[in-house]
């Protein structure tokens, strides 16, 4: 069937139509169509959700009008009226299309919460819990369907059976349909055995594993989906070989033609239409074939809804990160992966005065901020083989903005980069630090790295002067996700008036000389010691609970007042009073 489909779509699209006596309207109409069809067959696997169910539906129309299938024999196909025939991944694709037809692409939410499918599972030959882990088994997929099947109609069977030949011939094989999911991510070849590594006295549990799929999976047995911040691993579910697995990898990234991936070139970077991150690696840079969907769900980035519902005194870091962001002050978020920093930033943009030009730079697009704000002025840039990093924050500058959004600060180069951006406007940017002084050290040994300074004091005095709050985001293994502190950095104003400096009026050589070596050493003691910043948590999660802990600086609310608008000055003020007295 998949030979037909290709062979039918390749005639729709190339064959000669002048010889078939059409009239003129006739003749456009069919170029149209044939046009249309092109445009989606090159798009359909970007992550365009509108070219995809335009191909899907060409080819339903195709098996109807022109194959032959119909009610006796389309169960041939597939054993829809015979359970037992069926396998688990038909199991599935059955299941994923009713939720997905009553529940759109919200399915998989529903449907794992419904059964409580995302939650951990003990390893049944070991009694550590370090074992235990989030999956979705052959026996639970069983279990749901029982409850779930109900007769299906010739048209839901052909729509099943379509989208069965889709993933295999121009889709992302058994993952496809949840790449589309309103899921946190997707990834495939991360597990099981590269089969390259199978040693000759592995064959038999190799062929062992082909009889019973219990035996020692393969890594195109791999199959996660990032839910809710759970990483699940879907046991049942295979890419069936490595050639397969292979063909996804080769395809998953190619939105706006990033380049060849290769063996010297073995991982991409790059997002799909939809927006959704890719990084795709390759045997050569790492073991085997692997790829990783990352998704961004723009509906959520706002702080309401990422800060839990249920957790008490919620307002404190809801209303200390909106005057923090409407205060101008230049802001980290950090956190482990997954812990969402990248929605917390769409979130904070969010708060913001809509007065203001927003500039964004990253190193791959995700933001994605004028799909969320289309009537606000905001510019994103990215770093690109012909336009150097600190170029396109060289063109940012000379674009009126009174913002600016770092993306990630994942290497060395991107450190001074932030600290340009601070000394010019408000700069927000996300890190992976797990503690405050983390941040601050690696942001010192980059401009260290990247030699903007020499001198370890004068780096971290830099980092130090711009930087106002930390704002630490944590996931927790059961994939609860919060914010764990916001944290106010406060530099410490030197002193020397400890340190004589009159030595010279002193007439007396031996006198001179002796109060000239104790302002030495006292120099070298304070320099040796010297502390230039103390942390202070504003608000923390203590207990289930988010607290107000120390209250903000003067300094800091002096400067946040001057730009807050009146009416914001009044809340705030009430927000202080209220929470520090």
């Amino acid at each position: 069937m998949i030979e037909y489909v290709k062979a039918a779509l390749n005639d729709m699209t190339t064959s000669n139509i002048e010889h078939l006596g059409l009239t003129e309207e006739e003749y456009d109409r069919r170029m149209n169509q044939r046009l249309q069809l092109q445009k989606s067959l090159k798009s359909c696997s970007t992550g365009d959700l509108q070219d995809k169910n335009f191909v899907k539906n060409t080819i339903f129309d195709l098996l109807l009008k022109t194959y032959g299938l119909n009610e006796e024999n389309i169960n041939r196909i597939i054993p829809f009226d015979n359970k037992k025939g069926l396998t688990v991944k038909d199991k599935f694709e059955i299941l994923l299309y009713l939720y997905k037809k009553k529940h759109g692409y919200d399915a998989v939410n529903v449907l794992f919460e419904t059964y409580s499918m995302a939650e951990l599972v003990s390893d049944v030959d070991s009694d550590d819990e370090a074992d235990d882990s989030y999956k979705v088994t052959d026996e639970k997929i069983d279990e749901v369907f029982k409850k779930e099947y109900k007769a299906l109609s010739f048209e839901d069977k052909l729509m099943i059976i379509v989208q069965r030949i889709y993933q295999e011939y121009k889709g992302f094989s058994v993952i496809d349909e949840l790449r589309d999911m309103k899921i946190d991510g997707v990834s495939g070849g991360v597990s099981g055995i590269p089969i390259d590594k199978i040693e000759p006295w592995d064959d038999m549990s190799y062929l062992a594993k082909q009889i019973n799929k219990k035996s020692t999976p393969m890594n195109f047995d791999s199959v996660w989906i990032l839910f809710k911040g759970k990483p699940i691993h879907l046991e049942f579910s295979s890419f069936g070989s490595e050639a397969e697995l292979k063909r996804v990898c080769q395809n998953i990234y190619r939105f706006n033609n990033p380049g060849q991936l290769s063996e010297t070139n073995g991982y991409k970077i790059n997002t799909m239409k939809d927006g959704s991150r890719i990084v795709v690696v390759r045997p050569g840079f790492a073991e085997s074939w692997a790829f990783f969907v990352r998704k961004f769900d723009a509906g959520k980035a706002n702080l309401e809804q990422i800060i839990p519902q249920d957790i008490k005194g919620r307002e404190l870091p809801i209303k200390l990160t909106r005057y923090i962001v409407r205060g101008g002050r230049i802001t980290a978020v950090t956190g482990p992966q997954g812990a969402g920093k990248t929605t917390y930033l769409m979130a904070m943009a969010g708060e913001m005065y809509k007065t203001h030009a927003l500039r964004v730079h990253e190193m791959a697009f995700e933001l994605y901020l004028r799909k969320i704000f289309p009537n606000w002025g905001v510019l994103t840039v990215q770093e690109t083989d012909s336009v150097s990093g600190q170029e396109g924050l060289d063109a940012l500058k000379k674009t009126d903005g009174t913002a600016y959004m770092l993306g990630e600060i994942a290497t060395d180069t991107v450190v001074p980069w932030m600290i340009q951006m601070a000394q010019q406007a408000d700069t927000f940017f996300s890190h992976h630090a797990k503690t405050f002084k983390a941040l601050v050290k690696y942001l010192r040994n980059s401009l260290l790295k990247m030699r903007v300074f020499t001198n370890e004091l004068i780096a971290e005095e830099q980092i130090v002067s711009v930087l106002n709050f930390d704002i630490h985001l944590v996931r927790k293994r059961n994939g609860l996700r919060y914010v764990e502190r916001i944290t106010e950095c406060i530099p410490l104003m030197d002193s020397d008036d400890d340190i004589p400096v009159n030595f010279r009026d002193i007439k007396n050589p031996d006198d001179r000389m002796g109060a000239f070596m104790e302002s030495l050493i006292k120099l070298f003691k304070k320099n040796g010691s010297r502390k230039l910043f103390e942390e202070r948590n504003i608000i923390e999660y203590r207990n289930g609970e988010y607290v107000a802990v120390n209250p903000i600086s003067d300094r800091n609310v002096e400067e946040m007042m001057e730009v807050l608008t009146e009416k914001d000055q009044a809340d705030f003020k009430q927000f202080i009073e209220e929470t520090w007295g």
